[in-house]
């Protein structure tokens, strides 16, 4: 009785492994990286966006480094302004099937938005959803869509539907937390994935 065991178990085993093999091969596959800035990518590829389009005095810039790209500058609450922003420039990322954002960011302490746009004109609604950083520390946030919520020049849209992956045109990064001064957010890299946190 307990070689009968012995010689059928494995053979019990293989669909079971075979099965788990095939589901994170899926996932795997499903993953998607739209920028890595650790190993190669184009900077020129985003554009700065500053509350000087509506009068306001505040500065960033985003350069590239060996391994990251860095997003920093000055916020400035003058003028009624306060936020500072970066954003990839359109293109079709085909993210359907995508559920959360992974970004690898190390901040300064300060608390970030992350975005989304599924139009590719300039001055149109965005997707975002807020991550705080801590000072010094590299730190992989996961963003899952659900939680972005449409806004158009920060007044929240209640009557836009839920972020669609496979819309997204356009992600970026964006400081508005109503506090002047110095900021700096390096990336590392952002991807889109297919399992939830």
């Amino acid at each position: 009785m307990l070689t009968i065991l012995h010689r059928t178990a494995p053979r019990l085993l293989i669909p079971t492994a075979f099965a788990l093999l095939l589901a994170m091969n899926t996932n795997a596959a499903a993953d998607k990286i739209l920028f890595d800035f650790q190993t190669a990518t184009n900077t020129a590829a985003w554009q700065v966006v500053n509350d000087d389009v509506m009068g306001g005095v505040s500065t960033s810039s985003i350069r590239l480094t060996n391994d990251a790209a860095i997003f920093q500058g000055e916020v400035s609450l003058e003028n009624n302004g306060g936020f500072a922003s970066v954003r990839s420039l359109p293109t079709r990322y085909d993210l359907a099937g995508c559920e959360t954002f992974v970004i690898r960011v190390r901040g300064d302490g300060r608390r970030y938005k992350f975005t989304a746009r599924t139009d590719r004109s300039f001055d149109s609604a965005i997707y975002q959803t807020v991550f705080t950083t801590k000072k010094g520390e590299w730190e992989e946030h996961r963003l899952p869509l659900k939680q972005f919520v449409p806004t158009f020049r920060g007044r929240v849209l209640s009557s836009e539907p839920p972020l669609d992956p496979a819309r997204v045109t356009s992600v970026g990064f964006l400081i508005a937390d109503k506090q002047d001064g110095p900021f700096r957010l390096e990336i590392a890299w952002v991807h889109a994935s297919a399992a939830t946190p």
